[in-house]
C-alpha cells in the first residue's frame, strides 16, 4: 500500500479544522430539524405539514444517507476522497437552499432526501481524509478532537434553531448551511490533497437500488397506515410486503457478490449480529421518541423554539458524558455489566414519557432528558467499539458499513412506526370531541394536534384546543409504551449475545478502535 504524503503539522491542523466544520454542519442540520417540526406543522408560520409529511421530511434524509454511504466510500476510493467530498458539499449546499425556500411539504421532502445524498458522500470522505492525514498517536488525538464536533452540534443545534425560528422564518435553519459549505469547499480546494486508495473497491449498483427501493416501500406503507388509520388497506400492506421482499432480495444479492458493500454474513456472528440488532432497536427508539419530544415541548406545552432548544440541552450533555464514562467502566468491568443496565435505563426513560403531562414541572422533564442522554451515550459508544473490535482487521471496513447501515435503518423505521402509532392513537382520542363540529373543522382536527389548535383558534373554540392537547398526550403515552417495549427487547438481545466478563475480547483489540468513532455518523 502506498504511504500517504507527510503533511506539515500546521496544514494538518487546518485540514482538521475544515473536517470539523463539515461534521458540525451535518450534526447541526440533523438537530435543528427536530426543533423545526412544530413550526413546519403550523399552517400559518410553516407549511401546514401533516404528521406523515413530517415523518417523510425526517426519514427521507436518513433513508438516503443509510443506503448511499457505503457506495460513497467506494466512489472515494475510485475518484479521490476530496473529489467526492466536494461533490457532497455542493449537493448539500444546493439542497439546503432548496429546502429553505420549499413552497410545500413535498418539495421539502425531496430537498431533505437530496441533503441525505450530500451527507452520504461527505461522511465517509471525512473519515478517510482524517485517516490519510494523520498517523500514529496524532491520528488517535485527531479522532478524539474531531468527535467533539458531534457533541457541539447536538448541544448547539436546538438552541441555534430556536434563535433562528424566533427571529426569522423557518427556512433560515437550512439557509445557514450554505455559507458554511462554501467556506468548507474553499478549505478543501486549498488544503486537502485528493487522497485515494490504491485498492479500488467495486461499485454495487444492484445492492444500492434494491436497498433504496425496499426501504422506501417499507417506510411508505408504515407511514401510510398512520394517515388512514387502517392496516388492511392495499395501499398499506402491499408496500410493506413489497419492501420486505426487496430487502430480502438485497440480502440475497449481497450474499452472492464477491466483494459486497453490505456483508450480511457478518450478522450471522452471534455477538456482531446481536449487538447490531440491539443498536438498531435503540436507534429505532431514539428516532421515535425525539419525534414525540418536538411536538410535546412546542405544541402541547407551548414552548417557544428557543425555550424548547434550551430544554433539550440536558440530552446532549448526558450523551457527551455517557460515552467516556462507559469507556472507563468497560475497561474495569467488561461490556455487558455496563451496557445492559444502561440500555435498561434508556428503556425506562422512554417509558417515562408515558407519565409526562401538560402540568409536569420542567425540572422533572429536564431530569428525564439528562438520564436518557446519559444512558444512550453509555450504550452506543462502547457497544459500537466492541463490535468492530471483534472483527479481523481486513473485515473492519465491511463491519463498519454494516453497523452504520443497521443504525440508520433503525432510525428510518423508528420515525415511520413511532409517527404512525402517534397518529392512530391521536385520531382515536380526538374523535369524541368532534361530535357536532362542522365537517371542515372535523377533517382538519383529525390531521394532527397542530391543525386542531389552528382551527380552534380560527373558529374560537378553546375547548377543541384543549381536547387536541389531551389527545396528543394520550397518543404520546401510547407510543412511549411501545417504544419502551422495543428498547427493552434491545436490552434483552444485548444480554443474550454479548459475552460475559470471563469471555470478553482482549483489551488491546478493544482499545484498537477508539470509542469516539462510534458517534461520527449523524442520526436524525
Amino acid at each position: 500500500m502506498t504511504a500517504p504524503p507527510v503533511l506539515p503539522k500546521f496544514r494538518q491542523q487546518l485540514i482538521l479544522s475544515v473536517l470539523m466544520l463539515c461534521s458540525l454542519i451535518i450534526w447541526l442540520d440533523n438537530t435543528v430539524l427536530s426543533a423545526t417540526l412544530e413550526t413546519l406543522a403550523d399552517p400559518v408560520r410553516g407549511l401546514g405539514a401533516n404528521p406523515g409529511e413530517l415523518q417523510w421530511a425526517t426519514g427521507s434524509y436518513t433513508l438516503a444517507f443509510a443506503t448511499l454511504m457505503f457506495t460513497a466510500g467506494a466512489l472515494g476510493d475510485r475518484f479521490g476522497h476530496r473529489t467526492v467530498f466536494s461533490g457532497g458539499l455542493v449537493i448539500f449546499a444546493g439542497s439546503s437552499l432548496w429546502a429553505a425556500y420549499a413552497s410545500d411539504a413535498n418539495q421539502l421532502i425531496a430537498a431533505r432526501a437530496a441533503m441525505g445524498v450530500g451527507s452520504a458522500l461527505i461522511t465517509p470522505a471525512m473519515l478517510a481524509i482524517l485517516m490519510w492525514t494523520f498517523t500514529g498517536a496524532a491520528r488517535a488525538a485527531a479522532i478524539g478532537i474531531f468527535s467533539t464536533s458531534a457533541g457541539v452540534g447536538m448541544a448547539a443545534g436546538p438552541v441555534l434553531a430556536g434563535f433562528l425560528l424566533d427571529h426569522f422564518w423557518w427556512g433560515s435553519v437550512f439557509l445557514i448551511n450554505v455559507p458554511v459549505a462554501v467556506l468548507a469547499l474553499a478549505g478543501l480546494a486549498v488544503l486537502v490533497p485528493n487522497f485515494r486508495s490504491p485498492t479500488v473497491r467495486p461499485l454495487d449498483p444492484a445492492g444500492m437500488v434494491l436497498s433504496i427501493t425496499g426501504l422506501v416501500a417499507l417506510a411508505y406503507g408504515l407511514i401510510r397506515a398512520g394517515q388512514v388509520a387502517v392496516w388492511s388497506r392495499a395501499d398499506v400492506w402491499v408496500p410493506i410486503v413489497v419492501g420486505l421482499g426487496l430487502l430480502a432480495a438485497f440480502v440475497l444479492v449481497e450474499l452472492r457478490v464477491k466483494v459486497p458493500s453490505f456483508d450480511p454474513r457478518l450478522l450471522a456472528q452471534r455477538t456482531f449480529g446481536g449487538g447490531n440488532l440491539a443498536l438498531g432497536l435503540l436507534l429505532f427508539a431514539v428516532a421515535a421518541i425525539t419525534f414525540y419530544n418536538a411536538f410535546y415541548l412546542q405544541g402541547a406545552l407551548g414552548f417557544s423554539p428557543m425555550q424548547a432548544g434550551l430544554a433539550n440541552i440536558p440530552t446532549a450533555l448526558g450523551a457527551i458524558a455517557g460515552a467516556p464514562l462507559a469507556s472507563r467502566l468497560v475497561r474495569r468491568l467488561s461490556l455487558r455489566p455496563v451496557a445492559v443496565p444502561a440500555f435498561t435505563v434508556a428503556a425506562l426513560t422512554m417509558a417515562g414519557y408515558g407519565v409526562l403531562g401538560l402540568d409536569t414541572p420542567l425540572v422533572w422533564i429536564e431530569l428525564l432528558l439528562l438520564v436518557q442522554g446519559l444512558s444512550i451515550g453509555m450504550v452506543i459508544g462502547p457497544v459500537t467499539a466492541a463490535l468492530v473490535s471483534k472483527l479481523p482487521l481486513e473485515q473492519a471496513g465491511a463491519g463498519s458499513a454494516v453497523t452504520n447501515t443497521v443504525r440508520q435503518t433503525g432510525s428510518v423505521i423508528g420515525i415511520a412506526v413511532g409517527g404512525t402509532i402517534m397518529s392512530i392513537a391521536y385520531r382515536s382520542a380526538i374523535e369524541p370531541s368532534l361530535v357536532g363540529a362542522p365537517g371542515p373543522v372535523q377533517d382538519q382536527a383529525r390531521v394532527s394536534a397542530e391543525q386542531a389548535r389552528h382551527v380552534a383558534a380560527a373558529t374560537q373554540q378553546p375547548a377543541l384546543a384543549q381536547a387536541a392537547d389531551d389527545a396528543f398526550i394520550h397518543a404520546m403515552h401510547v407510543g412511549a409504551g411501545w417504544i419502551a417495549v422495543i428498547t427493552l427487547l434491545g436490552a434483552a438481545v444485548l444480554l443474550v449475545t454479548v459475552p460475559a466478563a470471563g469471555r470478553k475480547p482482549e483489551p488491546d483489540r478493544e482499545e484498537a478502535v477508539p470509542e469516539p468513532q462510534s458517534v461520527l455518523e449523524p442520526n436524525p
